[in-house]
């Protein structure tokens, strides 16, 4: 990697690293970024993005997932995992085999594996009642490379039966202190006919409102929610609806993407910054939930995606105060929705996994960063997030934001991926602090805390060997933090990328 070291003066000034390829870096200084961070607190900061997504259930009992998970666990201090599929038959929970020819009540076997492999890393997992298994399935319908079954019950009544005994299994082999805290979401992306779902909206409601009632029969302390639709659909509909019909609920959950068509998602195209398009979708499902019966509710986008640092950092800072969970989709590049691929890395858009066998991405290293932050906001301006940590000291995120394409649609089919932006200089004043107080800066972007640089000297290699792989890991580390000294104007000066961020820390 080309890392370059401070430059001392009044304010610390970085000179930027090799640019990332197809991204052109200005020749003439860079524009001017302005960033004020006071010591007032301006409240508690939740982080709500200590969630992640994964591919389905089968898929985290491989050892490239678990090692994935292991190292995010302590890095970033996970405390949610959600995947599709716990109820496929892949998992051979209500099929029929040569030991269980005549099977009449559901095998919980490997749901345990799957959910004690989480449980022995202190994880919770986000659980999505998915897939249909056949012996209740109403039709063959299939979703992706695992063949969900997609299709609604032939006997809702049984299908609630089957969800009552997964929640009554659950809650007897870890305990209800425990699951209660595990959210239960009744399917995937309905709304997404004929993908996930092969019915209506009134058939997911029927099913909604049966999984909700057999939940909460085995303990009212569980939590039961949806409709877990994409683009924030469905939202109003869904309650009025548990309103109606008396349907328990105690949370929302529902997708979205900056790559999501505005038209889609607002009703009409308002033409607004990538950057923008999920912090103004989860304010209008925040302003969906408080206008229906029941205001007060949870709401968790339990998946959103983003591959660029600075996107990360601009669309958390925005909707604290709106959404209660922002899950990102994927952690783990083991990945097989809709098929093994054929490479381990690839130039430009590389589908949504963040770690590819322990090969950080800088969309992982940006939670890295993130993790480092305080449970206390402090009043700022500009590209910032700032806070203040328990023992005092300030730790504050600043970008550079660009406009960089986000995938729609098929994961990684795309290999473009273009930037628009420049570099800028950051000029951070800390008025509160004292001239000469050391302070520590680390970066991200796509050259520093990023596998890019090394993988072209390699050539590029789709399947890097592990000599390689070893190779990478080392190279997507996070450089150690620079250290610089405030000057008597209480300023720190240094330059970052497009796309970059930086974690300040005094």
């Amino acid at each position: 990697m080309n890392r370059r070291d401070f430059v001392a003066g009044a304010g610390a000034a970085l000179t930027l690293g090799t640019a990332t390829r197809g991204i052109a870096q200005a020749v003439a200084a860079p524009e001017i970024l302005r960033v004020t961070i006071g010591s007032a607190i301006a409240g508690p900061l939740k982080h709500i993005w200590n969630a992640v997504g994964s591919d389905r259930a089968a898929i985290t009992m491989r050892e490239s997932w678990r090692r994935d998970i292991d190292q995010a666990r302590k890095e970033i201090d996970l405390n949610y995992v959600r995947f599709h599929g716990i109820l496929n038959d892949e998992l051979g929970v209500y099929v029929s085999t040569l030991q269980r020819s005549s099977a009449r009540t559901p095998n919980f076997k490997n749901v345990a594996e799957v959910y004690d492999g989480l449980v022995e890393r202190d994880l919770s997992p986000i659980i999505e009642l998915s897939f249909m298994p056949k012996k209740l399935a109403a039709g063959s319908s299939v979703f992706g490379y695992y063949r969900g079954i997609n299709t609604p019950p032939t006997s809702y009544e049984d299908w609630g039966k089957f969800i009552g005994d997964f929640a009554r299994f659950l809650v007897e082999r870890y305990g209800i202190e425990k699951v209660a805290r595990w959210p239960i979401e009744v399917w995937n992306e309905p709304n997404l006919a004929p993908w996930f779902w092969s019915g209506t909206q009134a058939d997911y409601f029927k099913l909604y409102k049966s999984a909700a009632v057999a939940v909460k029969g085995i303990d009212q302390r569980l939590q039961v929610g949806g409709p877990a639709t994409s683009a924030t659909s469905w939202i109003p509909e869904f309650l009025a609806f548990c309103k109606a019909e008396n349907a328990p609920v105690d949370f929302v959950s529902t997708h979205v993407y900056p790559g999501d068509a505005q038209k889609e998602l607002f009703g009409s195209d308002l033409k607004l910054s990538v950057n923008d398009v999920v912090p103004e979708a989860v304010r209008r499902a925040r302003a969906k939930v408080r206008a229906s019966a029941f205001p007060n509710l949870p709401l968790y986008i339990d998946e959103w995606a983003s591959d660029s640092p600075a996107m990360i950092a601009h669309v958390l800072a925005n909707v604290l105060g709106e959404a209660d969970m922002m899950s990102h989709w994927t952690l783990s590049g083991t990945y097989e929705e809709l098929g093994p691929t054929d490479y381990l890395l690839q130039d430009g858009a590389m589908g949504f996994g963040m770690m590819n066998r322990g090969i950080p991405r800088p969309n992982y290293n940006t939670y890295r960063l993130l993790h480092a932050l305080g449970d206390q906001r402090l009043v700022a301006n500009g590209p910032t997030l700032a806070s203040r940590r328990r023992d005092g000291r300030l730790a504050a995120l600043v970008w550079n934001l660009a406009e960089t394409s986000q995938p729609a649609g098929i994961p990684g089919a795309n290999p473009a991926r273009t930037v628009v932006g420049s570099a800028k200089r950051m000029v951070v004043s800390l008025p509160d602090l004292k001239p000469g107080q050391a302070i520590k800066v680390r970066y991200v972007d796509q050259e520093r805390g990023s596998f890019v640089s090394a993988w072209h000297a390699m050539g590029s290699p789709k399947l890097p060997t592990l000599a390689q792989i070893a190779t990478l890991r080392r190279a997507s580390e996070i450089a150690p933090a620079q250290t610089v000294r405030l000057g008597p104007k209480r300023e720190l000066q240094f330059d970052l990328p497009a796309e970059g961020v930086a974690l300040i820390e005094s």
